[in-house]
């Protein structure tokens, strides 16, 4: 087996010292460098910050609070070290989210990912990222330059000029999305032109159906899944194992309950948190709003770290009853109100088309007095926190389902 460096093959446990070694400075130089962390991390001692448990006790940052926060602190909402005037790039995501590129060529440490799908130095890179106000084409140049690779900046769209150029050039391999990697073969199969060359692909962007896969593969080409965000880079991604996500080597990542900040169980599905050792743009604690979970075991391809299931969903359930919106973090207010509850899960339907809501519960067996007064008390919980009537339901520990879930909007129009 090949490697791109002796970090993926550590021992967990020296992984793990050098990353809380790493953490507690990261966390100092966010506090002194950041006008954000200075006030968010007010109080805490960054070198007491070496432990999952001093980790789980920072406050969250949510992807889906960056627009307002950058409205408050432009550009960047305070969370860059580095100035605007200093950054390599800067890119604009849908909200719009302002992000920027620093010093480094490959800050997204996307370098890794290629050599794990089989790109190596002297490759030429069909890159079908867009080009165009997004940084995706620029995550994976950036890794494709610092592995030695040569890139063609195809962008999107034009599929005949895109087959014409493969053909022409011959590259080794593709990035992209999955889906316009296929609309691009099936174009050249059409057009009767060779772009046998395409062997490998790094593909992200969207999901990569198991039909795609091996329809790509009934062709030559083996491609490889990479779970990455324009704020981040890569997070975790595909190996020739094809069994889960190998989570990237400079990261911290943890699964949280959605709502809240606290981490679930092993293999419990939640919300994934990164904690990233960037200078320039130093995330700590950062909530994706994506739902995975950590798969047990090593990964059958000799790397030793751990691995995400994959994409299972976003965290973010936020939903509206009645005219009130209702969200995972009101949920999670009322489970720590009621510590006897395991997890709590709400389901909103509208049996009559009149919205109704189910909080359903799980807790251990008890005497029928003792449930009755903890459902008035979880209702009444309900209604302070919600400002709506709702009803509750006990369920046996392990009775709700393992899916991330903590509202579940089953109406049906």
């Amino acid at each position: 087996m090949s490697f791109y460096d002796p970090l993926e093959t550590r021992d967990p446990e020296e992984r793990e010292a050098d990353l809380m070694d790493k953490l507690a400075r990261q966390v100092a130089h966010a506090k002194e460098t950041t006008h954000y962390y200075f006030q968010a991390l007010a109080g805490v001692n960054p070198f007491a910050c070496a432990s999952r448990e001093a980790l789980a006790a920072l406050p969250l940052t949510r992807k889906r609070d960056l627009i307002e926060l950058q409205k408050k602190h432009p550009p960047f909402g305070g969370l860059n070290a580095l100035s605007r005037q200093q950054a390599r790039r800067v890119f604009a995501s849908p909200g719009p989210i302002y992000e920027m590129q620093g010093k480094d060529i490959d800050p997204w440490r996307m370098a890794r990912v290629l050599y794990a799908a089989g790109f190596r130095h002297g490759d030429l890179i069909h890159n079908c990222f867009s080009y165009h106000f997004t940084p995706g084409a620029f995550i994976f140049e950036g890794g494709a330059r610092k592995l030695g690779c040569s890139v063609f900046p195809g962008g999107t769209g034009q599929t005949e000029q895109q087959v014409q150029a493969i053909a022409d050039l011959r590259p080794e391999g593709y990035v992209g999305t999955p889906s316009f990697l296929r609309i691009i073969i099936e174009k050249a199969e059409e057009m009767g032109a060779d772009v046998s060359s395409l062997r490998k692909a790094s593909v992200s962007g969207e999901a990569l159906p198991g039909v795609t896969r091996d329809w790509l593969r009934e062709r030559g080409i083996t491609v490889r899944q990479c779970y990455a965000t324009a704020d981040i880079g890569a997070i975790a991604y595909e190996t020739d194992a094809e069994v889960g996500l190998v989570v990237e080597e400079e990261l911290l990542v943890e699964i949280v309950r959605p709502g809240t900040g606290d981490p679930v169980a092993p293999g419990e599905v939640g919300e994934v948190v990164v904690t990233t050792f960037n200078p320039d743009y130093p995330l700590i604690r950062f909530a994706t709003g994506d739902l995975s979970a950590i798969l047990p075991g090593r990964s059958p391809c000799g790397r030793s770290n751990i691995r995400l299931k994959g994409w299972l969903g976003r965290a973010d359930q936020t939903t509206k009853v009645k005219g009130m919106f209702v969200h995972p973090e009101q949920v999670a207010d009322i489970a720590r109100r009621h510590p006897e509850i395991q997890r709590m899960r709400l389901v909103v339907d509208n049996p009559g088309g009149q919205d109704r809501m189910v909080l359903h519960c799980e807790i251990e067996a008890g005497n029928e007095a003792e449930s009755e007064a903890l459902a008035k008390g979880v209702l009444t919980s309900l209604r302070e926190v919600s400002k709506l009537r709702g009803e509750v339901a006990f369920c046996a520990p392990g009775g709700l389902p393992n899916d991330g879930k903590v509202i579940e909007d089953s109406r049906v129009y």
